[in-house]
């Protein structure tokens, strides 16, 4: 089999078979192309140890991070796994390669007070009486933006406040919320988007002007415009309020696996960089607040939420 059918039949398999969301299955074909424009036409059988380190080091030479190439090998990896599994490969030839480090990232998260700030920065026109629905769910239940836009009425349940959400690989949870995200989404509900739904029977909760389901780009968009007048220095996306909406939870006490639930990860590995968050707004507030703290990072962290708290 030839290296670009099987990176074709490998990607059918990721989407029909597996189920992955189709972002995903396109970043795997982003990954995978690369290996192709490295060893170009060639059967799989040929892939061995000499022919991979030679894509590595190609991946090296075009200067890519040290993150994009373990992504890439990666996907790499999983493709190789598929074809021992289909039995066109005998054996791994990744398994002598060493692969590069991949470093974590720390999210960037907003303070209480900068979380609170937003989700009141929406005004009572229609628009704002729509995003302001829209910032109270997505910090209150941890949303991500695709499970948003494509949130049905027939999955919301005001009255016991949740919502089923379908994330990714189609694995469905429970999203709980408050009372704040409640009474924002009853206002949105009554008073604004039976006009705008001009009678059509919409499935979606949320909905453009027009009736039509809201896009991810238009999220992205008012987001980033309340952050810039709000001055919130850091760029604002909507995974920002994810990210808060985990940090703020396992700050006030929270366990590890019901965050992981709630966020809906697949590995409780992916849900543990939000203990890192907590730990370095730690080091802020000890730095800033104790004799022996660090001079140096006084002005850091300013608007922690634990900085008013006491001692």
């Amino acid at each position: 089999m030839k290296l670009d059918a099987a990176i074709d039949a490998f990607l059918a398999h990721l989407a029909v078979e597996r189920g992955l969301a189709a972002a995903t299955v396109e970043a795997y074909g982003r990954d995978l192309a690369r290996l192709a424009e490295s060893l170009g036409e060639r059967d799989v059988r040929a892939l061995d140890a000499n022919a991979l380190r030679a894509h590595v080091d190609a991946l090296e030479r075009r200067g890519l991070a040290a993150s994009t190439r373990a992504r890439a090998l990666s996907a790499l990896a999983q493709l190789l796994a598929w074809l021992r599994a289909e039995r066109v490969l005998d054996c791994d030839p990744l398994a002598d390669l060493a692969r590069p480090k991949r470093g974590r990232k720390v999210p960037k998260v907003l303070s209480a007070e900068e979380a609170e700030a937003l989700v009141r920065a929406p005004d009572e026109s229609d628009v704002g009486l729509r995003d302001r629905a829209i910032l109270e769910l997505m910090y209150a239940a941890g949303l991500r933006v695709s499970e948003l836009v494509t949130l049905r009425l027939a999955d919301l349940e005001l009255a016991s406040r949740s919502c089923r959400v379908q994330g990714k690989g189609r694995r469905e949870r429970l999203a709980l919320f408050g009372d704040p995200a409640a009474r924002a989404l009853e206002r949105w509900l009554a008073e604004v988007r039976p006009r705008w739904a001009h009678g059509a029977e919409a499935p979606e909760v949320f909905t453009s002007a027009r009736g039509r389901r809201l896009t991810r780009q238009a999220v992205w968009y008012r987001i980033r415009a309340y952050g810039r007048a709000l001055g919130i220095a850091h760029k604002l996306t909507p995974h920002v309020l994810r990210h808060s909406f985990a940090t703020h939870l396992l700050e006030g006490g929270a366990d590890l696996r019901v965050v992981q639930e709630m966020l809906g990860h697949a590995d409780i590995g992916t849900t543990e960089i939000y203990t890192h968050v907590s730990r370095s707004r730690l080091h802020d507030l000890v730095n800033r607040r104790h004799p022996r703290g660090d001079a140096r990072n006084a002005g850091r962290g300013s608007g922690d939420p634990l900085a008013s708290r006491p001692s």
